[in-house]
């Protein structure tokens, strides 16, 4: 299967929360999207990983994606070494996509910041036709994604650029809260964690309407990328005016 994006993630729930809005708009388009987890999320403090699936297949299935793997890493533990470098190589030349949305190369989470880096350094490899891997037992060919995009997650960064997301929020919210043993649920009786607090999804609505003021939208998502992306002309940059 041949994607236009493929999104990948140390955890479920962090595409959600960090980029579920441009996903969204590349799917309204009728362009493929797909997501690979890195973990199953086991870590977690809330909910298990079997509710951690099927919170998933729920979110995948309010972003409009057309598949979504799990790569089975060690939450916590993971390493940006060969072993997971190959796997991960084996995801990226099957499904040969144009663009990689990857984990901020730096944050709160220590997964996150190892996943950012492991994605990029994974979709640089899968274009070196001496690295071999192979999938279902059959030998892949080649394949290195033309641009590799690092969303922003809970630590403040400083985007390259920023997606205009006002139209697709509120079903970027619905995505998000699919994933009800992580966040917010009156009377749930979990424990207390980071995300979980009642104001979480307040404040991550207020970053995303932080970064659409700044290119006078309702809301926004920030990317960045550590090769700066070139437009055709000026008039890329205008985007249509809020009514």
């Amino acid at each position: 299967m041949k994607l236009h994006i493929l999104a990948i993630a140390a955890h479920p729930d962090d595409l959600e929360l960090g980029c579920a809005g441009t996903i969204i708009n590349h799917t309204r388009a009728g362009q493929a999207v797909g997501i690979i987890d890195l973990t199953e999320g086991e870590l977690s403090t809330r909910g298990t990983v079997a509710t951690r699936y099927e919170e998933a297949r729920k979110a995948a299935e309010a972003m409009g994606v057309v598949v979504r793997e799990n790569a089975k890493m060690a939450d916590g533990f993971f390493r940006n070494d060969e072993e997971h470098q190959r796997k991960l190589i084996t995801f990226i030349r099957h499904y040969r996509p144009e663009i990689v949305i990857a984990n901020a190369l730096s944050d709160r989470h220590p997964d996150h910041g190892k996943g950012g880096r492991l994605i990029a350094d994974s979709c640089f490899l899968s274009g070196l036709a001496r690295i071999s891997t192979q999938r279902d037992g059959v030998e892949q060919q080649p394949w290195r994604p033309k641009r590799v995009f690092h969303m922003i997650q809970d630590r403040p960064l400083e985007p390259t650029f920023i997606v205009d997301i006002s139209d697709s929020f509120e079903q970027k919210m619905n995505a998000i809260k699919c994933y009800e043993s992580q966040f917010y649920s009156p009377g749930s009786g979990g424990p207390v964690t980071y995300i979980s607090t009642g104001n979480f999804l307040q404040e991550l609505a207020g970053r995303d309407a932080i970064m659409g003021k700044r290119i006078g939208k309702r809301y926004g998502e920030g990317f960045v990328c550590e090769n700066l992306p070139g437009i055709p002309n000026l008039d890329a940059l205008i985007l249509p005016e809020l009514p």
